[in-house]
């Protein structure tokens, strides 16, 4: 039998996921809490499985919930790409375009990007580097790349560069299932830095958190420090320690199909911006300037989610 699904219900299940919360998601998208609630049971029952376990903490994902997730989101990129036809140019781009991007970022944030950029201008040479926040700083300035893509808390030299916000996100600690914290709604950071920690080095997510740690007067108990976001994954997942990362990171099964959870902190906690970067003053070449139209474009279908 022929499955039927409606954009609406992508977009409520969604708008579910992200928040964790139908109250929450119902406020962030204007409708009724029975609508919504109405609009999921109706979506699970079409698919014959559970999208989401209901707790009194909210709504988590279910695997088959996660998997849907990663679908949903593809099918609203796609209308977002279908509503730009036939509004660019009607010459056929050319020429090159520079990008620099940091490791972490890039496999959240370039892939559908670029890809709906080459299906669009296949006539211009893309290259990409990658590199530290540091080094794409300094390309930028020098005008050895047209812009970056990357985190942009506490920028080197801000004056120097303009900043195109694509998502804040923010920060919350990541637990296993059976870790005493996951027991506390909204645990403290005083109550955070009595367990070990799981640092992921990474961009400048760690300069982030340790100022916020210091402003507490705080010193967490750090176990690990590492550069692998699977390793910190797997290591919370087990139970050996907890993180604190932006939720754009976040996914609920380790490798090892270890449940990790997350917990919004009491106290506030300044949220991690990726953005694209670009030099202040250079020139906007037609490329570059329709790259970073796309950019908006799916920034602004990820803030409709």
């Amino acid at each position: 039998m022929a499955r039927h699904f409606t954009l609406r219900q992508f977009r409520y299940f969604l708008a579910v996921a992200e928040s964790g919360s139908v109250a929450a998601a119902a406020r962030m998208i204007n409708i009724a809490q029975s609508a919504l609630t109405k609009s999921i049971l109706d979506l699970e029952v079409t698919l014959g499985m559970p999208l989401f376990e209901r707790t009194s903490r909210g709504m988590t994902l279910t695997q088959a919930g996660y998997r849907f997730q990663a679908s949903a989101r593809k099918v609203i990129s796609s209308v977002a790409e279908a509503g730009t036809i036939g509004r660019g140019r009607q010459e056929e781009l050319t020429g090159q375009l520079a990008i620099g991007v940091t490791s972490l970022v890039a496999g959240y944030y370039l892939a559908g990007l670029l890809a709906r950029f080459r299906r669009s201008h296949a006539s211009v040479r893309v290259t990409v580097i990658e590199d530290s926040p540091q080094f794409l700083e300094h390309l930028l300035v020098n005008g050895e790349i047209d812009l970056a893509i990357m985190i942009a808390n506490a920028l080197g030299d801000p004056q120097a560069l303009v900043v195109e916000m694509l998502t804040s996100s923010p920060n919350r600690v990541w637990l296993a299932s059976s870790h005493p914290l996951a027991a506390h709604a909204e645990p403290t950071l005083a109550e955070c830095a009595q367990h070990q920690h799981i640092v992921l080095e990474a961009d400048r997510i760690e300069s982030v958190l340790r100022a916020v740690w210091t402003r507490h007067g705080l010193r967490p108990q750090v176990m690990l420090r590492t550069s692998s976001l699977e390793a910190v994954r797997s290591l919370v997942g087990a139970g050996t320690g907890v993180t604190v990362l932006p939720d754009f990171l976040y996914r609920p099964w380790t490798l090892d199909s270890d449940h990790v959870e997350s917990r919004t902190l009491r106290e506030s906690v300044p949220n991690i911006d990726v953005g694209l970067v670009w030099r202040r003053g250079s020139p906007v070449r037609a490329a570059m300037s329709e790259f970073i139209d796309l950019a908006r474009e799916q920034s602004r279908a990820g803030r409709a989610r």
